[in-house]
């Protein structure tokens, strides 16, 4: 048994040292037990499987930290950790709360102990999804089946390249080439099948459609045409014969399949030699003789169509999900492979040390964009848009060269937000100059505050609730209102020292339908900023903006429309947003969709709902609270917290109904 506490560094414990000594410890990662220990690297170039209980507590805390630096809830840390570690034979007990991890590892032997701790935290999509591929990756290589992609190719080209400048690319042509063998295969399995066909006299067409189904549906090919199945040869141990190769051949691959199934064919035409072409009838050449062999081509025909559907019956049920005969085969070759912990780590090390996918000036651009689209959506006109457009690009681009050189998150907020309204008013009296109207939009400053909102620890912040990890929660809700707080600070003293007086935008009268319109591409745009910032992928950022420009259309027209009060318009549109991204999570799963796109559902569903979270609520309630005007104050606060609560409670309700894991306390 071995206990390890991570210890702290301070001024004490640097007492007596020499410098090189200072100098060395200092170098370490100091936010987790540094990998160089003896005990871990002992079994560094050991298989996983085979390696010490610390040298797998080593990848399993760190994908946890990984995962939680990345911005997603304390529940999908422990699953993500589970995950990696269940198939190295470990069980895992983790407390995770904003910033740290204690989890306690066993394997049935030894019993160890990790503390990890972040200094900081924000958001990173992209990181949540390549760790779900990882976690893929590793149990295909530990030998056991994925459990996030039916198609493990995905995960492996993505995993195996992310030293590449576009790995995504990569991802999608190796699910191509997946995808072109399958179709050679069922052209294959389709020419045979029409021999067999052609040369059968004893089985009824009835049957061979009954048994073209069932390949169809075992092998998850698609229409591949007509083939018998072994169970109607006339020939009980023949059936009972192919019936056991589907469980004694169930490691071999879609390569070795069809050369089986080539061999046999020639077998047929050779055992019936002077045997009528397909499609001729075998009377045409009269005599007993060629009656025969055309029989025995067609049951060597037959045999061989049997051994086709075994191999596609056991690649079928090989791997959790509908996946291709190449890929099953390849899948169990590689597992036999294994991989060893440095391997793994040099794995993470690459998720790890990647760079934002967005440099700041585009990171500044998709602000811009999200905030004018969200000032839109509040009511503003053209020049509150303009405004918030350039308030908020400037910003984001500010804030992140701070966040970069590693400066503290809520300086760096209230610098970011001051500058950015101070810009955006600047650009309304630079307006005003030339069109006087210009000057009475004061409100448009608070849209181009609002790429600060911290949506992400507000939503997984609730659902860490739901799921009764009250620690957790209440971490990430005071993290979230903290800075709101400062957000909001910000942009009261800059209202006071420019002397504004926002009082809400002006109504455009808008005609019902040409708003609906304006606003689902509105939402579009500000749902896929927001994305941006979130460092997701283009397509990802799409997919999330596609659900909340139909979600967040909903909610306001019910609003303006049906007379839904906002809180509860807010909920449906959290609910619908749920159900969608579950809708396309399962339609990937189900191969309706390519299996390279199969986000997370955090990922799709924040994004599409950050936009439904009240700035301006919130906002007013500062304003009037700098003014001691309480009763205001207390009276915008409530709404605002109305309509937070609202959204993470839409998204568990959705949740709930599909998925069993949320559904039941277990």
């Amino acid at each position: 048994m071995g206990v390890k506490f991570k210890s702290r560094s301070s001024k004490d414990g640097y007492r007596g040292r020499t410098a090189a000594e200072v100098r060395r410890v200092s170098k370490y990662h100091t936010h987790s037990i540094p990998l160089d220990m003896e005990d871990i690297e002992r079994d560094y170039d050991k298989p996983i499987v085979e390696a010490c209980i610390a040298a797998k507590t080593s990848l399993i805390v760190r994908v946890g930290m990984l995962e939680l630096g990345a911005g997603t809830g304390s529940f999908r840390v422990r699953e993500m950790m589970h995950r990696i570690a269940y198939p190295m034979g470990v069980h895992v007990r983790a407390d995770v709360n904003l910033t740290d991890i204690e989890a306690t590892c066993t394997d049935g032997v030894s019993r160890i102990t990790e503390v990890v701790d972040l200094p900081t935290t924000g958001v990173n999509t992209e990181r949540i999804w390549l760790l779900e591929h990882f976690a893929d990756w590793l149990s295909v290589k530990c030998g056991q089946a994925g459990t996030y992609h039916a198609m493990s190719v995905v995960s492996r080209e993505l995993v195996d390249n992310l030293d590449e400048p576009n790995i995504y690319a990569a991802a999608r042509k190796a699910v191509k080439e997946v995808l072109a063998q399958d179709q050679d295969a069922a052209k294959a399995l389709k020419d045979v099948v029409a021999t067999a066909v052609h040369n059968e006299d004893e089985i009824s067409q009835s049957r061979i459609d009954a048994a073209a189904m069932d390949t169809r549906t075992a092998a998850g090919l698609g229409t591949v045409g007509s083939t018998p199945r072994s169970e109607d040869s006339n020939d009980p141990k023949a059936a009972s014969a192919s019936a056991a190769d589907v469980v004694e051949n169930s490691d071999s691959s879609a390569a070795s399949s069809a050369a089986a199934e080539s061999s046999a064919t020639s077998q047929g035409r050779d055992s019936g030699a002077g045997r009528p072409a397909s499609g001729q009838s075998a009377s045409t050449q009269g005599g007993a003789r060629e009656k025969a062999r055309s029989s025995e081509g067609a049951a060597s025909s037959e045999q061989s169509v049997s051994s086709v559907w075994s191999a596609s019956f056991k690649e079928a049920v090989s791997s959790d999900g509908p996946v291709s005969s190449h890929e099953s085969a390849s899948s169990q070759t590689r597992a036999t492979d294994g991989i060893t912990v440095r391997q793994a780590h040099e794995r993470l090390d690459l998720i790890e040390r990647r760079r934002p996918l967005y440099s700041p000036l585009f990171s500044g651009f998709a602000s811009a964009v999200a905030c004018a689209a969200f000032v839109f959506l509040l009511g503003g006109g053209p020049y509150d848009m303009a405004g918030a457009f350039v308030g908020a690009g400037i910003g984001q681009w500010v804030r992140r060269q701070m966040l970069g050189r590693r400066i503290n998150q809520f300086f760096a907020t209230g610098v970011a937000v001051i500058i950015a309204a101070l810009a955006c008013v600047g650009t309304l009296r630079l307006a005003g100059i030339f069109d006087p109207v210009a000057l009475r939009h004061d409100t448009a400053y608070i849209g181009a505050i609002l790429f600060v909102i911290p949506g992400f620890p507000l939503v997984t912040g609730g659902l860490d609730i739901a799921k009764l990890d009250f620690p957790s929660g209440v971490q990430r809700i005071t993290y979230a209102f903290s800075i709101i707080l400062v957000a909001t600070l910000g942009g009261w003293a800059v209202a006071r020292m420019v002397m504004l007086n926002p009082q809400g935008f002006e109504p455009m009268n808008l005609s019902p339908w040409l708003m609906a319109g304006l606003r689902l591409v509105a939402a579009f745009c500000g749902v896929w900023g927001f994305s941006v910032l979130f460092n997701s992928p283009q397509r990802m950022a799409l997919v999330a903006a596609v659900i909340g420009a139909l979600t967040d259309t909903m909610r306001l027209e019910m609003q303006d429309l049906l007379h839904v009060p906002p809180e509860m318009a807010a909920f449906l549109g959290a609910f619908l947003a749920g159900m969608l991204a579950t809708v396309w999570r399962s339609s990937v799963r189900h191969g309706l969709l390519p299996p390279d796109l199969g986000y997370p559902r955090i990922s799709l569903t924040v994004p599409s709902i950050v936009i439904m979270v009240p700035g301006l609520y919130m906002y007013r309630a500062m304003f009037y609270l700098g003014q001691f005007n309480t009763l205001n104050a207390l009276d915008w606060a409530f709404r605002a917290f109305m309509v937070i609560i609202c959204l993470p409670i839409g998204l568990v309700t959705a949740r709930v109904l599909t998925d069993r894991s949320w559904r039941y306390d277990v």
